[in-house]
């Protein structure tokens, strides 16, 4: 790189600047890793999720398999990714077509057949069909992770001391990264609100909820709220592992789940296939983990950052309702979605960073039941 006289002497100022807001900001505690929170058979899981929040951005679309995660196809662009997808399940059918004659295998072919081989996935016609039919697509999410982390600054030492109190490992207090990003301030179509993203009837089991107050919106209540639900999440599922997962999936869903293939998340994301344990909720507890480990070495994967510094007691958010704003003109390809064998509409939502009831409302479904094939607006 070449630099000016000028340029050396503004870094040297830059860097003295930064030092000295590093000294000023309040320093992020880490976390040792937990028993109670095993990662043993997760770990490729979270390796990509890690990825998710510190490699690709909100432009990048990777192109990978929705449960073997880690194997990672190709990064596409937003204009690009049908194409890319279609190439993907092209060199799919290429490796079927080809077992005796691998030598035949184009070079796209070959790399996606070293790939799957990587991931210990044998080349068989039945293991090859299912990959291509659970080709998926998750986008990335770098920028929202590292802000999410400058604003846990206002929070997490106060969120740590209700935990700890209750008796929940302090590292919990870092779910709001998976959650909202430590973001307070909007209300979501679905219902789902505040730091916690608690819905109306959850957040009726632990709060006041009503036309006048939203006690959601209010961090520190919302914080006591969701210890006492991951408290209970615990006292009927005896497995941290399972009470942050059904943070997401419901502490029902999660019990039905422990009863068909026990107590191991591990397992239950390899052999339960409940009809709404989907996308969202098998990689709930590694989106986790990951958001431990990368908040626990933030500086490896984003620098020196000043983290936002606690003001006091965190004030309610305002309400913020979104409207949903309706245009003409024809509806671009890349805003529309073909439903595929396995998806659910929560899986989708969470693709495509929008809500349920965004999709929803979009589509003018009446409730959340989805068909392969069908074709839902998703932008």
């Amino acid at each position: 790189m070449k630099l000016s006289v000028f340029v050396i002497i503004v870094a040297v100022l830059a860097t003295t600047t930064a030092a000295t807001a590093a000294q000023a900001a309040p320093a992020a505690p880490a976390f040792p890793e937990r028993l109670d929170l095993p990662t043993q058979g997760l770990e490729s899981r979270v390796e990509f999720w890690k990825k998710v929040y510190t490699q690709y951005g909100e432009d990048d679309v990777i192109i990978h398999d929705r449960i073997h995660v880690n194997l990672i196809y190709d990064v596409a662009i937003r204009d690009d990714q049908t194409e890319k997808i279609g190439a993907v399940r092209q060199a799919l059918d290429e490796i079927r077509n080809n077992l005796a004659t691998p030598e035949n295998l184009s070079v796209t072919a070959q790399q996606i057949q070293t790939a799957i081989l990587a991931n210990d996935i044998p080349l068989t016609p039945a293991s090859l069909a299912e990959l291509r039919d659970n080709v998926h697509t998750q986008v990335g999410i770098k920028e929202r992770f590292r802000q999410g982390i400058i604003r846990s600054g206002r929070y997490l030492h106060a969120f740590q001391e209700i935990f700890e109190k209750q008796g929940i490992p302090a590292e919990i207090a870092l779910l709001p990264l998976v959650e909202s990003s430590f973001e307070n301030r909007a209300l979501s179509n679905a219902g789902a609100a505040g730091i916690w993203q608690f819905t109306r009837g959850t957040g009726r089991l632990y709060l006041n909820v009503n036309r006048r107050l939203d006690e959601r919106l209010d961090p520190l209540k919302a914080t006591r709220a969701a210890a006492r639900l991951l408290h209970d999440n615990y006292n009927a599922l005896e497995s941290w592992p399972l009470a942050i997962t059904a943070y997401n999936h419901g502490r029902a869903g999660m019990q039905r789940a422990q009863s068909e293939a026990g107590s191991e998340i591990a397992k239950i994301i390899e052999q339960y296939r409940g009809p709404a344990f989907g996308y969202a909720s098998m990689n709930f507890y590694s989106e986790f983990l990951a958001a431990v480990d990368v908040y626990n070495n933030y500086e490896q994967y984003f620098g020196q950052l000043a983290l936002d510094k606690p003001a006091g007691r965190p004030s309610p958010a305002p309400i913020v309702t979104r409207v949903s704003v309706k245009t003409g003109g024809k509806t671009a390809a890349k805003d529309r979605y073909k439903v595929r064998k396995g998806d659910t509409l929560a899986d989708i939502a969470h693709r495509f960073g929008v809500t349920v009831r965004q999709l929803m409302d979009t589509n003018n479904l009446r409730n959340s039941a989805i068909y392969a094939g069908q074709i839902l607006l998703v932008r």
